[in-house]
């Protein structure tokens, strides 16, 4: 029985999940009498979490905290690593991920709450890590909004990363932060082909507004780079030099990359979603992502799962190294400004 494609989705499976005692399985679909699955409808949770801000320990990765005011993510890309922390919620890694949407209405108050720690010193702030802190349900909520609110108010720096163009709503409040080095934004920019995002990365704005939205954040003053990331072999890495030289050409100052990784249940939504859309060129991808990590799509190892290795992994560094040097040389994002947090607190939003 073939299942109709999801458009607007980008998992178009519902994986299982090893938290859950029992589970729906289509081992059997000569058995059902209508579709198991049909095309979600968004949904909203909301949690009251204790804390907002989590220390990163991972040594590849440079940001120490972040801070996730949503959990979950509209914008559906295929290849996201924060699929996984789903699971945790007795949700699944697929189509649970981008159409049930966890809210935590409270994180502005926890972050003040956290910066009014006697014991916490001023370090730089990521918006965000497992979700996308612009994502389409920030316009109701404007959840990062009231965090951004709280950071100005305390002179507090913070990074944030994003592909949605609604940053544009808080460039008040970016710019003020941006006046005294308190703020640093990426755009995340995995391809120009809108043939391939449309699939790849379906909820999200076209690569040609991101560019636009590089282009007013600088305009305003506000330090921004570009993330060209994941890197995906055979689909998306002959854009690495076509993609920095636009960031340049509209006002990024830094750039960086990743290579593709396909941790737990992403390897078979993944493998899935390929297939679908890339029939023709499945073994090729799939093949050469393996050589990224060690012969498997799935790598936990420090070092290679961000990077990769192998001949592979070293024409796309070696890609990416050429056009930085192009487009970026004497480009730099300023540092932050450490000086002006007001620790302790002068003033209570809430």
């Amino acid at each position: 029985m073939d299942q109709e494609y999801f458009k607007g989705r980008g998992a178009q499976i519902k994986t299982g999940n090893k938290f859950l005692k029992t589970q729906y399985v289509t081992d059997h679909v000569e058995g059902l009498d209508e579709p198991l699955f049909e095309s979600p409808h968004t949904q909203i949770f909301f949690e009251t979490p204790k804390k907002i801000v989590n220390k990163i320990t991972s040594s590849d990765l440079s940001m120490m905290y972040s801070m996730n005011p949503y959990q979950g993510c509209e914008h559906g890309c295929i290849y996201c690593y924060a699929r996984n922390t789903h699971e945790y919620y007795g949700f699944s890694a697929g189509l649970d991920f981008e159409s049930k949407i966890i809210v935590k209405k409270n994180a502005a108050a926890l972050l003040e709450q956290h910066l009014l720690n006697k014991n916490w010193n001023a370090a730089p702030l990521m918006l965000s890590g497992n979700t996308d802190c612009y994502q389409p349900q920030e316009k109701k909520f404007e959840i990062t909004r009231k965090m951004l609110k709280v950071l100005a108010n305390y002179r507090h720096p913070v990074g944030l990363i994003t592909k949605n163009s609604l940053i544009l709503r808080d460039l008040d409040l970016l710019s003020d932060l941006a006046k005294d080095n308190l703020v640093h934004v990426y755009l995340s920019i995995t391809t120009l082909n809108e043939d391939l995002r449309r699939v790849l990365e379906p909820r999200t704005v076209s690569g040609i507004k991101r560019l636009k939205t590089i282009e007013a954040l600088a305009k305003a003053g506000i330090p921004t780079g570009v993330m060209n990331a994941p890197i995906i072999p055979g689909l998306n890495h002959q854009e690495i030099p076509a993609i920095l030289k636009a960031a340049a050409d509209h006002g990024a100052l830094a750039c960086g990359m990743t290579v593709v990784r396909l941790n737990g249940s992403i390897g078979k939504i993944f493998e899935d979603w390929l297939r679908k859309n890339f029939p023709d060129r499945f073994d090729k991808v799939w093949n050469q992502i393996c050589s990224f990590h060690g012969g498997d799509v799935n790598d936990s190892q420090f070092g290679r799962r961000l990077s990769g290795e192998g001949n592979i992994a070293d024409i796309i560094h070696q890609l990416h190294r050429v056009a930085k040097k192009k487009y970026f040389k004497d480009k730099k994002l300023p540092p932050y400004n450490l000086n002006l947090f007001r620790k302790g607190g002068n003033l209570s939003l809430f």
